[in-house]
């Protein structure tokens, strides 16, 4: 159990990322992360119905047949998205004016259907859930940086409208830089494609780096053995 929890981390936050791995769900990330806030607020969207959509698929596993089971999980899926965004406009209303017209993108991510039918439908319910926390968790924080970069670089502070979403962070603002003009760029779509390109490159660097780590310690370890 514990290194099959241990996988799914290092699956869903690293991996098979995804975002920067499987490059699933980018119309709503690319669109919505152009700041902390919203970036924010899709993050746990996404995250309540992986998690709870696969917990749910993982409890009907056996009761439904394979001739339905795909409409099945879209249902499921349709109905925590439903329930996302009604909390949405319920505690954050204001939010939900900015980012309310991607929620119910969710329903299309192929990454939320993908380990429903990969894994959840296989797998028991404890697994399942901890699958759909950890794959929400790597999409979330992809998210979040590509909303923490493209609003740093955009308008030179972070955290801007932080009490739409929590109402006790209304003085969370930083302004990093005090007299930036701003890079207008940077809040548009082509910033998005931009920052995200940025993103990919660093995760294909550092994964070059730690295979090209580990190849040397084989070689080193291989010519020791002949000697």
């Amino acid at each position: 159990m514990k290194t099959e929890l241990l996988t799914l981390s290092k699956q869903g936050l690293w991996s098979n990322n995804p975002a920067l791995v499987q490059l699933l769900g980018l119309c709503p990330l690319l669109a919505v992360s152009s700041s902390v806030v919203n970036a924010l607020g899709l993050g746990l969207a996404t995250i309540l119905v992986l998690v709870f959509s696969n917990l749910m698929v993982s409890l009907i596993r056996h009761q439904i047949t394979a001739a339905i089971r795909l409409p099945a999980f879209v249902l499921i899926i349709a109905g925590f998205v439903t329930c996302a965004e009604l909390l949405l406009q319920a505690f954050a209303y204001s939010l939900y004016l900015s980012i309310g017209i991607f929620i119910p993108l969710i329903v299309t991510n192929c990454a939320i259907l993908g380990r429903a039918v990969s894994y959840a439908s296989k797998n028991p319910p404890l697994l399942a859930t901890y699958d759909g926390l950890m794959t929400g968790l790597g999409f979330s924080l992809v998210l979040l940086v590509l909303g923490a970069l493209r609003e740093l670089f955009g308008t030179g502070s972070l955290f801007a409208n932080m009490e739409y979403l929590l109402p006790f962070a209304a003085n969370w603002e930083i302004t990093v830089l005090p007299a930036y003009p701003g890079f207008l760029l940077a809040l548009l779509p082509p910033g998005a494609f931009l920052f995200m390109g940025l993103l990919l490159a660093t995760k294909n660097f550092i994964d070059q780096r730690l295979l090209d780590k580990q190849t040397v310690k084989i070689n080193s370890k291989q010519i020791l053995q002949g000697q």
